[in-house]
């Protein structure tokens, strides 16, 4: 697909997905089942297109957030599993269960429901059981755990095939994530060892060696950023991997303008220019994705040079200072995120000026950027 007429666009390198799985594949243990999480149309990066590469390049399972989310994804994937990270609302249970999906269960409730959804039919309910272990959303929380690990064995219309848990801040808090990790442990031990034998088990994003020390029941991992080619944190089991970056942001130049010094830019009047300056239009804003936060904080690469942004960023345009980059004209390409030139805007970065997390600034790209995806062809 050509940019050429595209006023805001993302690339998605598609080999790029490829050698991150393959680098991530070799670096887990044989035992462990890569469950590629493409929820949030991929992270932002396109769910149909993404999760049939991510099919090739032999991941073992997905897991998407809701019933619509995984409708889209068992056209691509056709039998793979589908896991339901979260809870479903009682109307969707059917819808659930026809398309074959791994239904998360969150309470007694939720199973009572699915249970008598399923009763008197041929078709058993795939059910994974998620444990709160102390971040207080989805999930049973532990200490009701064993009734509902009780009810799961004993209805026989549920299909029980995975037990987890989320770990709340295993980037930082190492001790809380050990004692989040220690309850789950324990909540396992009272599951029949026969029964055990065949579940699913995982937790977080793989933080912490003993995750898939040979003594540890864990034996899947849920990965999510790390697939796109954004690092995984410095205590992760896989820290040593360097991913490659898969996405890429750019727009376009739609006006330059000098402006005279003491000009107030933008709304609110928030950057008076100190100087003569050379301003780019720019065809990009919040309504695609740089959020406001960015605004006299961010920059942006215009024919390699970092330029500062100047002003609030608007719906649909920002605008950039481009009076030491020569000869810049409309029609320019503009990276937001992604190389150029010499140099190269992180998501880091971005997500510093912006005041947000990686996950957050690639998922609020909105519909209206263009995407546009590269194979080895293109």
């Amino acid at each position: 697909m050509s940019t050429s007429s595209a006023r805001a666009w993302v690339e998605i390198d598609l080999p790029a997905i490829d050698r991150n799985v393959g680098r991530i594949k070799q670096a887990l243990p044989p035992q462990v089942r890569y469950v590629a999480v493409v929820k949030a149309n991929a992270y932002g990066h396109g769910m149909p297109e993404v999760a049939t590469r991510l099919l090739q390049a032999g991941v073992d399972c997905f897991a998407v957030a809701n019933v619509a989310e995984a409708a889209i994804l068992r056209e691509v994937g056709h039998d793979a599993d589908i896991l339901l990270l979260s809870p479903t609302l009682p109307n969707e249970l059917a819808r659930a269960v026809a398309l074959g999906l791994d239904i998360t269960l969150n309470s007694v409730a939720e199973a009572q429901a699915l249970a008598a959804l399923v009763r008197g039919r041929d078709r058993r309910a795939k059910v994974h059981v998620k444990v709160d272990t102390g971040m207080g959303r989805a999930g049973v929380w532990h200490e009701q755990a064993a009734e509902l690990f009780a009810f799961v064995l004993a209805e026989p219309g549920l299909e029980w095939r995975g037990v987890y848990t989320h770990f709340s801040d295993a980037d930082h808090d190492q001790a809380f994530t050990a004692e989040q990790r220690a309850t789950f442990l324990r909540l396992l031990e009272t599951i029949p060892a026969s029964v055990r034998a065949g579940l699913l088990i995982h937790a977080d994003n793989s933080a912490g060696l003993e995750s898939f020390s040979s003594a540890a029941p864990f034996n899947a991992v849920r990965v999510g950023l790390m697939q796109y080619g954004l690092p995984p944190s410095a205590g992760s089991f896989l820290a040593s991997l360097r991913p490659e970056p898969v996405l890429s942001f750019h727009a376009r130049v739609v006006l330059v303008k000098d402006l005279p010094a003491g000009t107030a830019v933008s709304y609110n009047r928030t950057k008076v220019l100190s100087r003569p300056t050379r301003v780019a239009i720019v065809a990009v804003g919040y309504g695609d994705g740089v959020p406001t936060a960015a605004s006299n904080r961010g920059h942006f690469l215009v024919r390699g040079v970092r330029c500062p942004i100047l002003g609030r960023v608007t719906m649909d345009q920002t605008i950039v200072d481009v009076t030491d980059v020569p000869a810049v004209a409309v029609g320019d390409v503009v990276t937001i995120l992604g190389a150029q030139g010499g140099d190269r805007i992180t998501v880091a970065e971005f997500c510093a000026w912006s005041d947000c997390i990686p996950w957050e600034a690639l998922c609020t790209l909105t519909q209206r950027v263009q995407r546009v995806y590269r194979t080895d062809r293109t």
